[in-house]
């Protein structure tokens, strides 16, 4: 059951260096591209520099200046969305360890058993009393009975009561569908 989020952050991980290759391949093919035309018109320059500016020349130099120039703004971007992908996956692997502590800090002010902390992680992620039994190897009606005490001690009387005591702590609002007199 831990193990799913770790998998998944490693799997996120290795998606910049993927997502980079098409990008940094690009930019070595701009570079060569920019190379041959800085080469070829210096070699056209020298070779036949009595004839003065040819307008050959000068579109060899303007493609050559158009090139790099892709590839520094290329480079700068490509810097500047890694470094964005690496603030924003810190921040979400913060909230997660943060929703993670905020689930067992709740599951520990209702007094929640072992076993219904599991039974109440299957049920916030949206598993039905079947699906629960089946991962846990109990009784369907074992698994009722777990949620009924959960439900109990949450001061809820449903699985979406209670993911909506989650939903309303992470809003930072007052619960309006749990609480009738809160309208």
């Amino acid at each position: 059951m831990k193990n799913a989020p770790q998998s998944d952050a490693r799997r996120t991980s290795r998606l910049p260096e993927w997502s980079l290759v098409l990008p940094v391949a690009l930019m070595a093919l701009q570079i060569v591209a920019a190379a041959f035309f800085v080469a070829d018109g210096f070699e056209d320059w020298f070779v036949a520099g009595t004839n003065g500016l040819r307008l050959e020349l000068a579109m060899e130099f303007v493609i050559a200046v158009g090139l790099l120039t892709g590839v520094i703004l290329s480079s700068r971007n490509i810097v500047q969305l890694t470094r964005d992908l690496r603030r924003k996956e810190q921040a979400l692997s913060r909230a997660r360890g943060a929703f993670a502590e905020h689930v067992d800090l709740r599951f520990r002010e209702w007094g929640l058993t072992r076993g219904e902390e599991e039974v109440a992680l299957f049920a916030l992620k949206g598993c039905d009393v079947a699906e629960i039994a089946r991962l846990r190897g109990a009784a369907a009606g074992t698994i009722r009975s777990q949620l009924s005490q959960i439900y109990a001690k949450a001061g809820v009387s449903s699985q979406a009561m209670l993911v909506s005591v989650f939903i309303d702590d992470l809003l930072d609002q007052p619960a309006s569908c749990n609480n009738p007199a809160s309208s």
